[in-house]
């Protein structure tokens, strides 16, 4: 037993297990390849007044989550507790947007850090794949995003999520229906934190999980009679564009994602076998981000959905990944001559990109195939000293448990057939 475990409220991905997530972010991450988004990968550790800005000074992940501490240098830093305030930063650093080419499209994928009661699907380090569209205003575009997500899902096989969708409104019609919200929530029996927070951002009170505040919220304004003409008629057409994709989706009046940021399209994707960490994923736009952490306007939208909540909405499904063996061919030498001929071909084998592993430590035949069986191998090449005497080796299918001698000079171009 090590002396050490990993820290409370953090999970290793360990192999096979550790093959499904990796499958999970290669499923989110293929349609945004598909569709002009390209990779970008953020430090771990970002500037506090970053996310102070951007996430918002009243958020519960800037106040009470974030994973702050100051350097030798007495740079004041946090782990990122979410990615699109990072990329926006990374984007604007670099001048992606005076290229010319607007929106600058962008993905990732990477570990998050929230100081959480850690359960089930909530961990203090967790992992996520993103993508932000930035510098347009496009109601397709907010389509697009949202289709991709649900097209990432369905890949996988899952289908009891649900896309919940709302317009937050901009920076026209917000203040007033903010004004109205405040005055509402000024009439309620309400705590000082969270009084505080309606003074704040009285929208994150419409957030707030306990059953005590959410009883009292029945008869609280919504958002949607407020919005102005061209708020409406924007999410109108997000609303057209996805539904003519085929992409099913609720009218959620009351959804507000848990970031200042965001402003008109927002929506979550949540799977009702969770429990109460139902959200797998969300996002929406957020049109004055970049001004707020002194950028130029850039209106843009994006998302980010949880892989490890994911992989927990595959398993409540029982959705069985198909996830190929990571060894196709296992060697096993019986003695010295064996061992250095079968090695040069398991290197040739892999040259040809074929996934093939050897038997090592000298062990006996036995021991060996145990060996390849738990390595899932199709094929098991097996050679003694008479096998090289003649010329040949041992071609084990461990599918059918057939078994034939090929030349030893055959044996990669007899595999590549095999193995297609």
């Amino acid at each position: 037993m090590s002396t050490f475990q990993a820290p409370k409220g953090t999970y290793d991905l360990i192999p096979p297990e550790s093959a499904k997530y990796l499958a999970v972010r290669e499923a989110i991450a293929a349609p945004l390849r598909n569709s002009g988004y390209g990779y970008i990968e953020t430090p771990g550790f970002e500037s506090v007044e970053l996310f102070a800005r951007g996430v918002g000074e009243s958020t519960d992940i800037v106040t009470k989550e974030m994973y702050a501490f100051e350097t030798k240098g007495g740079d004041k830093l946090a782990l990122r507790p979410e990615g699109t305030a990072s990329v926006l930063r990374a984007a604007l650093e670099a001048n992606l947007h005076k290229a010319g080419n607007l929106p600058v499209k962008l993905w990732y994928s990477g570990s998050y850090y929230r100081y959480e009661r850690p359960q089930k699907g909530r961990y203090r380090h967790f992992s996520q794949v993103g993508a932000e569209a930035i510098g347009a205003e496009d109601p397709a575009l907010d389509a697009e995003l949202i289709i991709l997500a649900d097209q990432a899902y369905r890949s996988l096989g899952l289908s009891n999520f649900r896309i919940l969708l709302n317009s937050l409104g901009d920076k026209e019609c917000r203040p007033v229906y903010r004004a109205a919200l405040q005055d509402f929530l000024r009439g309620l029996d309400l705590d000082e934190d969270t009084l505080r927070r309606a003074e704040i951002n009285p929208l994150r009170v419409l957030d707030d999980k306990r059953e005590s505040v959410q009883k009292q919220l029945g008869d609280a304004p919504l958002l949607r009679d407020y919005l102005c003409d061209a708020c409406k008629a924007y999410h109108e057409e997000v609303r057209e564009l996805i539904t003519a994709a085929g992409v099913a989706f609720e009218d959620d009046p009351k959804l507000v994602r848990g970031l200042d940021y965001y402003t008109r399209t927002t929506f979550e994707f949540v799977h009702d076998g969770l429990g109460s960490q139902s959200a797998v994923g969300g996002g929406g736009r957020y049109d004055g981000l970049s001004e707020m952490i002194g950028g130029p306007a850039l209106p843009s939208v994006g998302w980010a959905l949880g892989v490890d909540r994911t992989v927990l909405a595959l398993e409540a499904e029982g959705v069985e990944l198909d996830i190929p063996s990571a060894t196709s061919v296992f060697a096993v030498p019986l003695g010295e001559e064996a061992r250095r001929v079968l090695f040069a071909k398991v290197t040739e084998l892999r040259r040809v990109g074929i996934a093939a592993d050897f038997s090592y430590g000298a062990k006996g035949l036995k021991g060996a195939m145990k060996n390849a069986n738990r390595s899932g191998a199709r094929y098991t090449i097996v050679a003694g000293e008479r096998d090289l005497a003649e010329g040949v080796v041992q071609l084990k299918d461990m599918e059918s448990g057939e078994q034939s001698a090929i030349g030893v000079n055959e044996i990669v171009a007899e595999l590549e057939s095999r193995l297609g």
